[in-house]
């Protein structure tokens, strides 16, 4: 049920609420498929309450087609928790104030989950560490590359098997700056997995293996000038392409404008470049993509370093 409330009550409401603070994410990080992703300075945020009885869903900020229903991914999360810790899900109210755009390879579904996740861990007074939320959420996602770096912050190298998922965090450099852009278009993962082959040839994975093995040692030394080769991917950027009008000419351009590395974020369709001189490429870009279609917006973030933050009663917990 969804339910439209006056805007001097829905200010009372979110006091002596759990509010949580969830960034976007982008994942499969040049040549990491389904392993590398990084946190960047984007949010959604959702504030939740127990009630009586019953779901209660409102829709502040973001897409109007974000469900009301049981099918809410925040409330799908909750009730994800609520099983594993045996207990029933309580009557809730949920606001969502969503930033993040959906369907545009930006980790929004991966938002979701965590928010979720966060909520039900404090209204069910479990507190479970954060490692053990790493762990739930990547399960119920089912690879590690966006929910892991939503928690965590900073860019994450996950694996993960049937049982259990490792990873590492890396600190990105503070001076980096990621050139998110964004068309007006839409590109489910459901559609973008389907243009992916079955199998790949031998040296394509010989291919992507060095390069996410120098990606990963790059990021971590701060060699940014070894971006460039690091984040060529064999492995889902060439069968996307067809997906995404002008990709190739539109990272071919930010690479001739100083990108240090380029690159398609999750599934697409946004495309992200890395840069240091942030005022010049940005208005070279917005130049260039004027005379492009699908009107692109050009957006610059840097990385967040913390991931999900908590509040309960308006004082932040962790």
């Amino acid at each position: 049920m969804r339910l439209d409330m006056q805007v001097s009550v829905e200010k009372k409401e979110i006091i002596a609420m759990i509010k949580v603070k969830a960034p976007a994410t982008t994942a499969n990080m040049g040549p990491g498929f389904d392993s590398i992703g990084m946190a960047l300075q984007m949010y959604n945020i959702a504030y939740a309450e127990e009630i009586p009885e019953g779901l209660e869903i409102i829709i502040q900020e973001g897409s109007v087609d974000i469900p009301t229903d049981e099918t809410n991914l925040i409330y799908k999360s909750i009730c994800h928790f609520y099983k594993e810790i045996g207990k029933p899900v309580p009557g809730i109210r949920i606001i969502q104030q969503d930033h993040i755009p959906h369907t545009r390879g930006l980790g929004s579904s991966a938002a979701c989950i965590v928010a979720g996740l966060h909520i039900a861990n404090a209204m069910s007074h479990s507190f479970f560490s954060k490692e053990e939320l790493v762990q739930m959420a990547a399960q119920l996602e089912g690879h590690p590359d966006n929910t892991t770096p939503a928690l965590l912050g900073g860019m994450t190298i996950g694996a993960m098997n049937e049982e259990d998922m490792k990873y590492v965090k890396v600190k990105v450099a503070e001076n980096l700056h990621f050139a998110v852009m964004i068309p007006n278009f839409t590109l489910s993962t459901e559609k973008a997995r389907q243009a992916l082959p079955a199998q790949i040839p031998l040296k394509d994975g010989v291919f992507n293996a060095s390069r996410a093995a120098l990606l990963a040692a790059s990021m971590i030394t701060g060699d940014v000038e070894n971006l460039s080769m690091a984040m060529e991917d064999r492995f889902h950027e060439p069968y996307r392409e067809s997906l995404i009008p002008n990709m190739g000419r539109i990272l071919e351009h930010a690479r001739a404008c100083g990108a240090k590395g380029t690159f398609l974020s999750g599934a697409g369709p946004t495309l992200i470049a890395v840069v240091r001189n942030v005022v010049s490429f940005r208005r070279e870009m917005v130049d260039f993509l004027t005379g492009v279609e699908h009107d692109w917006q050009v957006q610059m973030l840097q990385a967040d370093l913390g991931g999900a933050k908590v509040w309960i009663d308006e004082e932040l917990r962790y």
